[in-house]
């Protein structure tokens, strides 16, 4: 086999695939899905994350206090 036929083969497989991934992607079928994705950052996170006692300070502390800025 040619490397020119070889390269040619290689590109016809990845055109394949690509109109392949194409048409997968722009179906109908896949819009509920992708409307979904698309909505996750407006969606409400109902629990907070727990913080650990271990790692937090005893006592939280304004930063601007702590740099004396007199902004507050």
């Amino acid at each position: 086999m040619d490397t020119g036929t070889f390269r040619g083969l290689i590109t016809l497989i990845l055109i394949v695939a690509f109109i392949g991934i194409f048409i997968w992607a722009y179906s109908k079928r896949r819009k509920p899905d992708f409307d979904e994705a698309a909505n996750l950052p407006f969606a409400d996170d109902d629990k907070q994350p727990p913080r650990d006692k271990h790692t937090s300070p005893k006592h939280e502390v304004d930063s601007r206090h702590d740099r004396g800025d007199k902004n507050t």
